[in-house]
This record gives C-alpha cells, structure tokens and sequence, in this order.
C-alpha cells in the first residue's frame, strides 16, 4: 500500500501519521484537519494528565495499559512532559467507589508506586472529609510543545499536512477503496479515492458519512468545562485528585502555566447520543457555555480548604466522547472498527492520550500490508 489518508490531526492522527509513514514505510500519507491547527481540540482541551493508572481503580484493563505505557511514553515525548511537581490521590471518606484500603490493594496489583503523603501535604485537606492521602508518580504534558513537535517531525518525515479541510460524504468505491469529498479552505470541493482512510476525529466519527449507515459504535457526547486557576502558592508545585465518585482533580496545566480544575458533577455540562448528521461541533458552537467553576470551587474547598485563595483564570469547553458501555465502570478502552459497509474505511476512537501505544499495535495487526 502506497497512500493512506487521515482524517483528523490531533494526537492520534497526527502519531498515526508517523507511524505509517516511518515504521509501514507508506509513500503517501496526508492529513485532513478541518481547523487551522494540529493538535487544536481535545489533545489540547483536557487535564494534561499523563496517566499512570491510579484514576482507574474500577476498570483494571484501562489501569493497567496506563500503568504499562507510562515510561514508555514520559519516554518518548520527554519534551513536552512535565514532572516538576508532586502528585496525589486522596480518598473520600463518604460517597467514594472504591475505600483508601481497596485503592492501596489496587496498586498493588498493577504494580503502581504508592507511598503515604507528607504530613504537611495532609494538612491541607479537611480530615473530616478525606480519609487518607498518598503521594503518587504522575505527570502532566504541554500541548502547545507537543504541537510543535509533530508540526516538524511530520514535515520533515513528508506527511502533508492539510489544514482548513473538512472531509465528509465518504463511500465505498465498487472496485475497492474509499471515495470521499473534501471542502478546501476557499470553499470548494475535491473528490479522493484512497485505498486506506483512517477516521480519527474523536467527536466526529460518526459525521463524516454520505449516509446515515450503522457504524457499530455507541457513542455519547458531552459539552466538557475545564476551568483552568492560578493556585495559591502553597499548591503551585503539586497536582490533587480526590476519588473515587463525584469530586475533583486539580492538575498542573504547562501549556498556560497554570493548573486546571476538573470536577465529576460540574465539568459536564450537558450530553447527547451520537446521531448522524448532528454536529456535535455546532452542538458545542451553539451553547452558551456559561462557566461553572463557582460550584467546582465551592464543592473542592469543602476538601481542600487552601483552593479558596486561588483565581480564576479562563474555562475550555470542548466535546468529550465514551463507549456508552463505559459509562459505570470509568474505563477508557480504545476503539479500532473498520465501517461494515466501506472496505478500507476504519475508525479510530482513543481516549487517555498514553493509549497510543495500543492503538498503533491495533492497527497493526488489523491492517495487512
């Protein structure tokens, strides 16, 4: 195979990219991002968090790939990976999933490094409501580093980057193959046939068909808040995540130098399922997404009464997208589905930003060339 073309370039279009044209060796490969920029949306829109497995006590499979990959991938996107800080879980002492006791055991066996906070790091929290606080190993990423550094490795190893063009109407070509239409930045439109297109759009993956044809996907979209604060001094160099129900992380966010603040029952705004020929990004172009971070930060206080100082400073609102089946054990499997009516045709549904690793041994073994 000698062509392959991508729809969607953020992180896993954009690695996808790499690694057909570096390790499969693929003499033409294009991606087709309908933005003005790689790496714009949810690669950048999200906690930055580069997972080690702690955030999934209640889905072992997800917990341990993260736990698998994490070196690997603090590894080998060393440039934009930020570890100068600490990072801790604490457990709720009501309304949590999983207790302190089950949390330690579930480390255990992934084999995650978990240790007893520091005494003046326990001080910060509300002893009445967290039961106990362990310091772990995590990390957070820049996105705007991790943009620059695909935009030249992906000039450089010669994929063409096509910006500002949106895909959509794909088919089936009777004598194999996709046929799909592309609208160009002045507005007009171009008809491709590629024997190989890959749909990572994340959010649209169901939207870029000529009809409305049964893909096997089960999707739910929601409209996500990420606030993003300046920190009191005291938390400028730790990162806090309180488990596991209906609370709140609070993570360094390197691309604006600032930390970002997530919460269970405030950060989604309002969700959807996927149906053909609904947008989800005019859904999201349409709402008034108005900030909540007055009830995040009235909630997270109750924990971490030190957060009452910080300030906040802007709030990102994206689409976020689960496996509906995932929706009561947390688990962020990945996706790899080629469409049941166009050969050649598969779609890409990633998650945790570490899960490149599965994804690409995915399409390896799916993939024959």
């Amino acid at each position: 195979m000698n062509q392959a073309c991508i729809v969607g370039g953020g992180f896993y279009g954009a690695a996808i990219a790499l690694f057909l044209k570096k390790i499969k060796k693929v003499g033409d490969i294009r991606i087709y991002e309908q933005s003005d920029q790689l790496l714009g949306r949810a690669s950048y829109a999200n906690q930055a968090r580069v997972h080690n497995g702690y955030h999934y006590p209640r889905s072992f499979t997800t917990a341990y790939r993260s736990h698998a990959n994490f070196e690997r991938f603090s590894k080998d996107w060393a440039v934009c990976i930020k570890k100068e800080f600490d990072k801790y879980y604490a457990l709720a002492r009501r309304n949590s999933k999983v207790t302190s006791s089950q949390f330690q055991r579930f480390c255990t066996q992934i084999e995650a490094p978990l240790l007893p906070a520091e005494d003046d790091v326990v001080r910060l929290f509300n002893p009445a409501l967290i039961d106990k606080v362990f310091k772990v190993e995590e990390y957070a990423f820049d996105a705007c580093k991790l943009r620059h550094w695909f935009q030249a490795e992906l000039v450089q190893a010669g994929v063409k980057i096509m910006l500002n063009h949106k895909v959509f109407n794909t088919h089936r070509n009777e004598s194999g193959g996709v046929i799909f239409d592309v609208q160009k930045p002045a507005g007009e439109t171009t008809r491709i046939l590629t024997p190989l297109l890959l749909n990572c759009t994340y959010s649209g993956l169901g939207q870029i068909h000529r009809h409305d044809l049964s893909t096997g996907m089960d999707l739910k979209h929601e409209i996500a808040e990420l606030a993003l604060i300046n920190v009191p001094p005291i938390m400028r160099s730790i990162g806090i995540t309180v488990m596991d129900g209906p609370f709140f992380s609070v993570m360094p966010f390197p691309a604006r130098d600032c930390h970002s603040l997530s919460h269970v029952r405030y950060t989604p705004h309002r969700h959807w399922m996927d149906r053909h020929g609904i947008s989800p990004y005019k859904v999201l172009d349409d709402d008034p997404c108005e900030t909540r971070v007055d009830r995040m930060m009235r909630d997270a206080i109750r924990y971490l009464p030190a957060l009452a100082l910080s300030e906040h400073v802007d709030s990102l609102f994206e689409i976020k997208t689960v496996l509906i089946k995932n929706e009561t054990d947390d688990g962020r499997p990945i996706l790899i589905r080629e469409d049941p009516h166009i050969r050649g045709l598969i779609s890409v549904l990633g998650s945790k930003i570490d899960n490149i690793y599965d994804i690409l041994e995915s399409i390896d073994t799916l993939i024959n060339f």
